[in-house]
């Protein structure tokens, strides 16, 4: 075994980095490219938020407890920042399952949102902020994030590393009750067995909606919280009357918390039916408050479905 050079030794021992703040930040470039390219997009802007965001100010102290899909829980031995630029999800409430999630994840999920310079977006489901962050270089200084979180501790620790973003604004509630004024994008970063009605109506014209649906599954050994086992990131877009739709990729996020977004069991059974029928790549509607069942829905809720038919 090769000698541990002396410098990445007592950077581990003292938890700072062996790299300078500007070789940190090629380090953090390498990484937006490299999250992009494993989302399969080429989005310049969230590229550079990436470039711009240290998500080492938003996962806590060393040492980092990462989440890998072969092993679950697995504390990093290495306190270097540089080691959180790769793609993997950093605990930040094991108990709850509440993660940072997955970069290449998110890259593709923001690049569906695609927010612009001056836009208000509402970050549901915000965790310790890094994503609000990221959200934040996007949107700039004419812009304005709205950052919720369901957890008072989680939400302090939002507020208190996104403190040099003046235009970010952070919130502790159930993220079904936001936004309370319309917004031009709505970002959720939980699982939902439907779309919150504050979701869908809070809408701006040209509005974009990003959330997850799912199914609940049972608890993983070794992993904390609830996740989904059936799930996908769906784009909702107010189009005049209508909302057109599209399933963006599958997404296991950790399930709703709150009370806001409950449904009945029954619901929730043929929601799992559906996914397993598959063909959610089918949908390009949301229909709300539907007058009458159509055979053209993929699935129908109480009040919502998403149908096969493009929007008017």
């Amino acid at each position: 075994m090769l000698p541990v050079p002396s410098t990445l030794a007592s950077a581990d021992r003292a938890g700072a980095s062996s790299f300078s703040p500007a070789e940190l930040a090629v380090v953090r470039r390498a990484f937006a490219r490299q999250m992009l390219a494993v989302a399969g997009v080429g989005n310049a802007a969230v590229a550079a938020a990436f470039a711009a965001v240290p998500r080492e100010d938003f996962v806590g102290a060393a040492p980092w407890t990462a989440v890998l899909p072969s092993v679950g829980y697995h504390v990093l031995p290495d306190a270097d920042p540089a080691v959180l630029y790769q793609d993997f999800v950093v605990a930040l409430d094991r108990a709850r399952g509440v993660n940072n999630g997955s970069p290449s994840l998110h890259a593709k999920l923001l690049d569906a949102l695609d927010p612009k310079p001056g836009e208000h977006i509402v970050h549901v489901g915000a965790g310790s902020g890094y994503y609000s962050a990221v959200l934040a270089e996007m949107v700039g200084p004419s812009g304005r994030i709205t950052a919720i979180e369901f957890n008072a501790a989680l939400a302090a620790r939002a507020r208190a590393s996104l403190s040099r973003h003046a235009n970010v604004e952070v919130a502790v509630g159930d993220g079904a009750c936001w936004p309370k004024e319309q917004a031009d994008g709505i970002y959720v970063n939980f699982a939902a067995p439907r779309p919150a009605a504050r979701w869908i109506e809070g809408l701006a014209p040209g509005g974009r909606l990003i959330f997850p649906l799912g199914v609940p599954g049972p608890g993983q050994p070794g992993l904390g919280g609830r996740h989904a086992d059936r799930g996908a990131a769906l784009r909702i877009e107010r189009r005049g009357e209508g909302y057109a739709a599209r399933a963006i990729t599958p997404a296991y996020f950790v399930y709703a918390e709150g009370e806001g977004l409950a449904v009945a069991a029954e619901e929730l059974a043929r929601l799992r039916a559906a996914f397993d029928a598959g063909g959610i790549d089918q949908v390009r509607s949301l229909v709300w408050k539907p007058s009458a069942p159509s055979r053209g829905y993929w699935f129908a809720g109480v009040d919502w479905a998403l149908g096969r038919r493009d929007v008017p």
